[in-house]
């Protein structure tokens, strides 16, 4: 009986490693990835002074697919105001992102971590995981999964930050 409850503590272990990472108060890690488009790296620090909403994302996302078109609108409403979206991709293979980019556009900046250090240290656990950072580098919300429902109230929530 030891022995099994010592082996179930064992291969959960992982899981709770996995799952460690950044939470709602904490600062947000350093983040410095190479855009997609290559035009040299972004970091999350270049962005500080603006509400950020930090996506992980993959081709083979479907809810990813909803959540784009939402963060272009977002992006292009708010960004006037200090709004931004920086996407990471996850992807392996970069022409499975750059396919999916010509089927569902980004108007934003694209980062890419195909060894997928950054979620790790995120503790993203699926696709697409947001990270809503406010003006000063601080995690306020984590958003997992996209429906197109989430639209307005990741909308009131930029908003609300934007007045702080």
């Amino acid at each position: 009986m030891l022995k099994r409850l010592l082996l179930g503590v064992c291969l959960c272990l992982p899981l709770w490693a996995q799952a460690a990472g950044v939470a709602v108060g904490q600062a947000a890690p350093p983040v410095v990835l190479p855009q997609l488009s290559g035009a040299g790296d972004v970091s999350l620090e270049s962005l500080r002074g603006k509400v950020v909403y930090l996506d992980f994302w993959a081709s083979w996302c479907g809810p990813c697919r909803i959540s784009f078109p939402i963060l272009n609108q977002l992006r292009q409403e708010l960004g006037p105001r200090g709004f931004e979206v920086l996407a990471i991709n996850l992807d392996e293979a970069e022409p499975d992102a750059r396919t999916f980019l010509s089927e569902v556009p980004a108007d934003f900046p694209i980062v890419r971590d195909a060894e997928g250090v950054t979620p790790k240290t995120f503790g993203v656990l699926g696709m697409p995981t947001g990270y809503l950072i406010d003006r000063q580098g601080t995690v306020r919300e984590i958003h997992q999964g996209f429906r197109k429902s989430d639209g307005e109230t990741l909308r009131a929530s930029i908003v609300a930050l934007q007045g702080e």
